[in-house]
């Protein structure tokens, strides 16, 4: 029997961090990624390079319902059984909220809720006892945000979906939390123009963005404190205090 850790959208951004956080800890991983096979195929290059983990990567969109099949049989084809699935890869959609089509508010929704909640129903057998789900919220779950009307919704659902999916996943041993981060350097960030992100930082208590490497610390943290469940832990640098 093969364990893993299953990371989607593990080969860039906040995925990568985690995973090179959890491959350096001796993990093994596998990543998902969208369609960038270039970068996958690096990150993947990367992290082998540096540790002795196993880094294992699979393209699939989180947009297409393909996919979780796909995973599946991934998974069912290695013999690998997981300990920890990071629902990682997520999707936003900006345009205004007069413009904002039923397909695109389905699309977002179908990334960010129900792509993970149908895995997850699909490869439960492969999660070992004593493992544990972790969600990616967001800050703008919890506080209303202009840019995006279905990102903040769909990311407020994610936080009661963990919370709901506690009773569902006891019977397993299986432990379900969120982490609701907060603005982090990433290139979803960095391309911000320099006024709107400071217009951002001087919300933000401690005057700056959260690094990729300071958030794969609270992933790590809760995988491993066999303490943590249905909760939403808010990684924010203090927003709104200042």
């Amino acid at each position: 029997m093969n364990t893993y850790i299953l990371i989607t959208g593990g080969t860039k951004g906040i995925g990568y961090a985690v995973a090179k956080i959890l491959s350096q800890s001796g993990y093994h991983l596998v990543l998902t990624y969208n369609s960038d096979e270039k970068s996958a195929l690096h990150a993947q290059a990367e992290l082998k390079g540096t540790n002795s983990s196993d880094v294992k990567i699979l393209q699939a969109d989180i947009t297409e319902k393909d996919s979780i099949s796909k995973i599946e049989s991934f998974l069912n084809e290695n013999d690998i059984y997981l300990y920890s699935i990071v629902f990682n890869a997520g999707l936003t959609c900006r345009t205004s909220f007069e413009q904002t089509t039923i397909e695109e508010w389905e699309k977002v929704f179908f990334g960010n809720v129900h792509f993970p909640v149908f895995l997850l129903q699909r490869i439960l057998p492969r999660i070992l006892q004593d493992g544990n789900v972790l969600f990616t919220g967001s800050l703008m779950g919890i506080y209303a945000h202009s840019v995006s009307l279905a990102y903040g919704v769909s990311k407020s659902a994610v936080h009661a979906l963990v919370q709901n999916l506690v009773k569902f996943l006891e019977p397993y041993k299986i432990r379900v939390n969120g982490i609701a981060p907060g603005f982090v350097d990433t290139e979803w960030q960095k391309n911000k123009p320099a006024e709107i992100r400071k217009n951002i930082e001087n919300k933000i208590a401690l005057g700056r963005f959260c690094n990729a490497d300071e958030l794969s610390e609270v992933y790590k943290m809760i995988i491993e404190n066999k303490y943590f469940n249905g909760e939403i832990i808010v990684l924010s640098g203090g927003y709104s205090f200042k």
